[in-house]
């Protein structure tokens, strides 16, 4: 469960780091577009971060009770709707770094569901 929440955790931070620069490869594009942009990639950053650290925070204080379950279940739904989203959207782009998406959600969401099952 920790492994899964560092690297959500850290892919969030990821995402962070290089927005300008992500919105700056779209070129000469209207402001408006521009902040949608940012504000989209800030999301799935924040997100991932989220979904670690609520998936962090249920291991610690309780892995075993129902609402962890709920929590975890949750958490994994998440993970393969934003993996099947990254395969037809990122995953299709050149830039290496969007080809990972969704081995990393998948990847996720599989650590999560085999911790929960051991629990």
């Amino acid at each position: 469960m920790y492994a899964a929440s560092l690297m959500l955790i850290g892919w969030g931070l990821v995402h962070l780091f290089p927005t300008r620069a992500v919105v700056k490869g779209f070129g000469h594009i209207s402001d408006e577009n521009k902040r949608i942009i940012t504000m989209e990639w800030i999301i799935e950053g924040l997100l991932l971060m989220f979904i670690g650290s609520l998936v962090a925070a249920t291991t610690f204080v309780d892995r075993t009770s129902l609402l962890a379950k709920v929590v975890y279940s949750s958490c994994i739904v998440v993970l393969n709707l934003l993996s099947v989203v990254s395969l037809f959207t990122g995953f299709r782009n050149t830039f290496f770094a969007f080809k990972l998406c969704p081995f990393i959600f998948t990847g996720s969401s599989t650590m999560i569901a085999v911790g929960a099952i051991l629990n």
